[in-house]
């Protein structure tokens, strides 16, 4: 997934920024020696820092469906991770260096995700927007000198680009068989219980089944009588739906 956002956003700079120009993109650690082999004009835009934005994160499985709409399996929601680019323009003078960076702030800017467009390899047709922050504040425990002084290099002017890109995980579970048919109930009126307790009407799939009268004296309050049905065929049955009636006032 990290190559692919690298891919998907050199080709928006490249298209909306550079305009064709002969400036190079490069995602290289601008460290001293970087910079003293470089003999071009150059936007960098150096991944510094990874992590899962668990305010986005998705509990829930989803479901997945099949041609026709059935639900064949359930598998996890795409983890969305935050990737942070330290973005840099190195020329030989300062104001084309600032002209780069004003061309690159002004095409990332109006961008709130990422173009359909440009996105590349497992990203293209992704449906989870790809978001896109650029130029904020940053964060109490992260700093962009602290960055610089681990590059050892020194302090340049930079935007802090993140842009939050999802990766789907490979776990699913299969769905169990759909239920073809209907439950069928069929309400018997408080008769005598026959000599096995149970009664399956005629041409249903629904067993009635009465206790014996002396466990509904038991386990049921006085002036109710419970009858449990039984979804399903002989061969295997279904569920168990037990119902209590309250007779009339």
């Amino acid at each position: 997934m990290i190559h692919d956002v690298d891919e998907s956003l050199s080709a928006l700079v490249r298209r909306d920024a550079l305009n064709g120009s002969g400036v190079e993109v490069a995602f290289d650690a601008p460290t001293r020696e970087w910079v003293a082999k470089r003999n071009a004009p150059v936007v960098d835009m150096y991944l510094y820092d990874i992590h899962e934005d668990v305010s986005r994160r998705q509990t829930a499985w989803e479901d997945v469906r099949d041609e026709t709409g059935r639900v064949t399996g359930r598998r996890q929601p795409p983890r969305r991770y935050r990737l942070s680019y330290l973005v840099t323009a190195w020329t030989n003078r300062p104001e084309d260096e600032h002209r780069l960076l004003s061309a690159m702030l002004a095409c990332l800017v109006q961008h709130e995700y990422m173009p359909a467009e440009v996105l590349a390899g497992s990203l293209e047709g992704e449906e989870t927007p790809i978001l896109i922050t650029v130029a904020l504040p940053p964060t109490e425990d992260r700093s962009i000198a602290d960055t610089w002084s681990a590059l050892g290099g020194e302090l340049k002017p930079s935007l802090d680009l993140v842009v939050t890109a999802p990766m789907n995980i490979d776990r699913a579970i299969a769905a169990g068989p759909p239920v073809l048919e209907q439950p069928r109930l069929v309400v018997l009126g408080q008769q005598a219980p026959s000599s096995t307790g149970s009664r399956r009407a005629k041409g249903s799939s629904v067993g009635v089944h009465r206790p014996p009268a002396a466990t509904d004296t038991e386990n049921a309050p006085e002036g109710f009588a419970d009858e449990t049905f039984v979804a399903g065929g002989d061969e295997q049955s279904g569920r168990h739906i037990r119902v209590r009636t309250l007779p009339r006032p």
